[in-house]
């Protein structure tokens, strides 16, 4: 009788500890620097936990390189009026990360304005808070 409760209670803490240790932190991005990127969307992952999308962005001296963007998931990016069809690879975007803290091209979003002006808020991994819906 013993054993099996305390089989009980191992189960039990196991199942509420499974959140804890399927995420991950957002410590490879830096908080403290927000970064914006203007370029041509190459790819959007709508998907879970974190959709994400790449942007094509040139620099001063026309090199091009691909900046990999993590975003939260879309339950998530719904709330902050976000839909599927919000960007498309071939749309030209101007968007703020808060940048890898290597130097590499990525970041964490933060915001993008489409070419319409357009902009769309809300949070990315390892980001706290809760921005309210965009504007429509």
């Amino acid at each position: 009788m013993k054993i099996s409760h305390i089989a009980l209670a191992t189960a039990g803490l196991l199942a509420f500890s499974a959140p804890a240790w399927v995420h991950h932190s957002g410590a490879m991005f830096d908080p403290g620097r927000e970064q914006t990127i203007v370029g041509t969307v190459t790819e959007f992952n709508w998907t879970n936990p974190h959709s994400s999308f790449k942007v094509e962005v040139t620099d001063a001296a026309g090199k091009s390189e691909i900046w990999a963007v993590e975003m939260n998931g879309p339950q998530n990016l719904m709330h902050d009026g976000w839909k599927r069809s919000s960007i498309k690879p071939g749309d030209k975007i101007s968007a703020v990360v808060h940048p890898l803290r290597d130097g590499k091209p990525g970041g964490s979003y933060v915001s993008v304005t489409l070419a319409d002006g357009t902009q769309l808020k809300g949070t990315g991994p390892g980001q706290s808070g809760y921005d309210a819906p965009a504007a429509k």
